[in-house]
């Protein structure tokens, strides 16, 4: 990736709001919710629609079309997870993946002139993403989360400083259990930005909630 393209790319993940209609109560909230997030100042949306109650079908299509659209009118980055066939049906801006969600060497393939994000627990899985053509890394969780039941150990913020001390220079996001009163500690350690889910998603007012994330990310970058 170019400096310039590189850049850029740190920037639209500063605020990565991550959700599905799971995290939402129900798709009309969901949709809701997004909107506001949106407003608010989000700068990257993944479409995290897995697990228990989640859309399938026709109804996950039409809604993750849905959500491109309002994303892509506010210059909003459009990410999907884990569902290749998903990211090419609504021609999403990029693909993100776990550790065990495919050989990524194939999913680079598949993903050629998209972004590619792929979550790492640890500094060998950062390295072997990058390895595999990683456009972005996913750390953590970073703190304890309640979102994701099969989530492992969370590795605080000393995982970005190892990944950050061994040369890993491409747009690092943490992940897990960040909220409004730690996001700037993890920007702090080293990352581009932070994503989140439950802190937007279960928020009375998920604008202002967006907002304000967005403002203690950008206050702590210009600190660092």
């Amino acid at each position: 990736m170019k400096t310039q393209a590189k850049t850029r790319l740190k920037q639209d993940l500063s605020l990565y709001y991550v959700a599905g209609t799971m995290n939402c109560c129900s798709p009309k909230d969901f949709y809701r919710i997004l909107v506001q997030a949106i407003q608010g100042g989000i700068t990257t949306f993944q479409f995290r629609e897995k697990g228990v109650n989640c859309l399938s079908g026709q109804k996950q299509l039409e809604m993750a079309k849905r959500a491109k659209e309002v994303c892509h009118k506010h210059d909003v980055l459009f990410i999907v997870n884990d569902d290749l066939d998903l990211m090419k049906a609504v021609d999403a801006d990029g693909l993100h993946v776990g550790q065990t969600d495919g050989n990524l060497a194939y999913i680079r393939r598949q993903t050629e002139g998209k972004l590619l994000g792929v979550s790492a627990h640890t500094l060998a899985e950062a390295k072997d993403a990058i390895v595999h053509g990683a456009d972005y890394i996913g750390a953590g969780p970073i703190y304890q989360t309640s979102t994701k039941p099969d989530a492992k150990k969370p590795v605080g913020v000393d995982l970005i400083a190892e990944i950050r001390s061994n040369q890993v220079n491409i747009p690092l996001v943490g992940i897990g259990g960040i909220t409004l009163q730690n996001a700037s500690e993890v920007i702090k350690a080293g990352v581009d930005g932070v994503a989140v889910i439950s802190e937007i998603s279960g928020a009375v007012d998920p604008s202002s909630v967006s907002s304000n994330l967005l403002f203690v990310i950008q206050t702590a970058k210009r600190d660092v």
